[in-house]
C-alpha cells in the first residue's frame, strides 16, 4: 500500500482523530493545572497597613495568607506612632496571589540628631536661616541680653538650658535664641557723659 493510499484509507483516519482527541485532553488538562498551581483566578485585596505596628501588621497578613518585608525607615514623621508602618508596596486597595510579598517602611522611633552649628557672633537672620536649613525650629521670642551688638547671636537655649556648637540635638526641637539687645553701648556712652560732666564741674 503507497503512502497516498494509507493516508487515504479509514484506518489513518481514525488513529489522526484518535490523537487530536488525546492532544486536546492533555492541552486541556495542561491548562487547568497551570490555573490551579498558579492560583490563576485567585485574588487579594492588599489592605491598608498604614499607622499598624509590626504585630498588627503579621496578624492582618496571616490571616489572608500574605507575607511582609521590612525594606527601610523614613524621615521620622510625628503624625505617626513611633515603628508603625508608614508606606507599603503594593499599595492598600490593589489585588495580588497568595503568599505575595508586602514591603514596608517604617516610621523611626524619634527624630535623628544633628550637630549643632557654630552660631556665636551672627546675625539673627544668619541664624534662623541656619537653623531652619538644617531642621530645628527656632522660637519668635528672643532671649534678649545686654550687649553692644544688636540682634546679635549670644546664645542657644533648648528647654531653657544653654546649647553650644556641636552639641548633639533632635531634629525639629525649638530652639530659642539670646541675642544682643545693642543698649550696654549706649549706656557706656552715658556713663562716661556723666562722669565728664562730673570731672569739668
Amino acid at each position: 500500500m503507497s503512502v497516498i493510499q494509507f493516508i487515504k484509507s479509514k484506518s489513518f483516519l481514525k488513529q489522526l482523530i484518535i490523537a487530536l482527541v488525546v492532544f486536546l485532553i492533555f492541552a486541556v488538562a495542561v491548562v487547568q493545572w497551570l490555573k490551579y498551581s498558579t492560583n490563576h483566578n485567585q485574588k487579594i485585596e492588599v489592605p491598608n497597613l498604614a499607622k499598624m505596628s509590626l504585630n498588627e501588621v503579621e496578624t492582618v497578613l496571616n490571616n489572608i495568607d500574605l507575607r511582609f518585608v521590612i525594606i527601610d525607615s523614613a524621615s521620622f514623621n510625628p503624625d505617626y506612632p513611633a515603628k508603625s508602618v508608614i508606606e507599603q508596596s503594593p499599595e492598600a486597595g490593589q489585588f495580588v496571589k497568595e503568599n505575595r510579598k508586602i514591603y514596608l517602611t517604617l516610621n523611626p522611633s524619634k527624630y535623628p540628631n544633628i550637630e549643632m552649628p557654630e552660631l556665636y557672633g551672627k546675625t539673627k537672620r544668619q541664624a534662623l536661616s541656619q537653623l531652619l536649613a538644617i531642621g530645628f525650629r527656632v522660637d519668635t521670642a528672643a532671649v534678649y541680653v545686654k550687649d553692644i551688638a544688636k540682634d546679635v547671636v549670644r546664645g542657644l537655649l533648648l528647654n531653657g538650658n544653654l546649647i553650644k556648637a556641636g552639641d548633639k540635638i533632635p531634629k525639629n526641637s525649638l530652639i530659642k535664641l539670646k541675642l544682643g539687645d545693642g543698649n550696654e553701648g549706649e549706656l557706656q556712652m552715658e556713663d562716661s557723659e556723666e562722669v565728664s560732666e562730673e570731672i569739668a564741674f
